[in-house]
This record gives structure tokens, sequence and C-alpha cells, in this order.
């Protein structure tokens, strides 16, 4: 059995988990992001006793909020479109437009996913300053958004391929 996009269901369904799971893990990043801010604040005006490792701790978090992010707009097909363009061409240019996009970003996410692994690698020696945590942490969620971006811009060509997809 296969859905809309031509992908069997499960396929379809454990890639719609991944993308919520990504969302639900930016979403509460945001929550603990607002809240450290909010103590950052109380802290540095109120008891005159600014705590340090807030800057850092959203630094970090800031970088996976916007990986995390970006893997879903691109799987939600939200994600740095310019559609006036495409939308006032003809259906086929329309298409080979749309597959042409999708391709680039199987390599861009792929490029991505490579090289943010090689910054993961080489960082993970080093610490965080004020956080104890490894510096690989900052790069990690480029190499996760790369395979992420990678997944669905190719979910997206094989649906373009079966027909089950609309290019628009």
């Amino acid at each position: 059995m296969t859905d809309e996009t031509g992908l069997p269901g499960i396929l379809t369904r454990i890639l719609d988990g991944i993308a919520w799971t990504c969302m639900v893990i930016a979403g509460v990043l945001m929550v603990v992001l607002i809240a450290i801010f909010g103590w950052l604040v109380w802290g540095r005006y109120v008891m005159n006793d600014t705590p340090t490792w807030v800057e850092q701790a959203a630094l970090v978090m800031v970088v996976w909020i916007t990986f995390l992010g970006a893997a879903v707009g691109v799987r939600r097909r939200t994600h740095l479109s310019i559609d006036f363009v495409r939308e006032a061409m003809p259906k086929h240019v329309r298409v080979t437009l749309t597959f042409a996009a999708n391709l680039m970003m199987v390599g861009f996410g792929i490029i991505m996913a490579w090289q943010g692994w090689n910054l993961t690698a080489s960082t993970m020696a080093r610490i965080v300053p004020m956080l104890g945590i490894s510096e690989g942490w900052r790069a990690i969620p480029i190499a996760i958004c790369g395979v992420l971006m990678t997944i669905y811009s190719l979910e997206h060509l094989v649906a373009l391929i079966r027909g089950t997809e609309s290019g628009a």
C-alpha cells in the first residue's frame, strides 16, 4: 500500500515521525531558550549576578533549533522557496524546475552531512567554555540536517518521478 507521495505508507509515517520529533525537540529547546534568557535578565538586573553560562547554552540551542527546523522545512516544502517564478511557467517547466531543485537539495544535503560530520569530528575534543560539553554538540545538527534534507529531497524526487507530486 502506498500513500499520496507514492511511497510505502510505513516509510511515509516514519519520515513524518522523524519530522514531528525534530519539531518537538526544536520547540522544547525554544521554550528552554526563552526560560534561560529570562533567568539571564533576572540575574543581571535584579540579582546583580549574571549567569555567564546562558549565552553559551543559547548558542548551542539556537544551532539545534535552526537546523532541525530547516530539515522539517524541506520535508514540508516550506523552506527557502521562490514559488512565483516557477508558478508562472507551464506545467512541464514547473515539474522540471521542481525536479532540478530537489536534485540540488540532495547534493547540498549530502555535502552538508559530510562536512557537518567532519566539523563534528574535528571539534569533539574541544570543550565549550562555561558549559563543559564538547564543541561537537554545536556541529552535529549540521550533519543531522544534511542527512534529513537528503532523505526528504529524495522522497520528493520519488514522488515527482511517480507522478504523485505535482511539481507546484
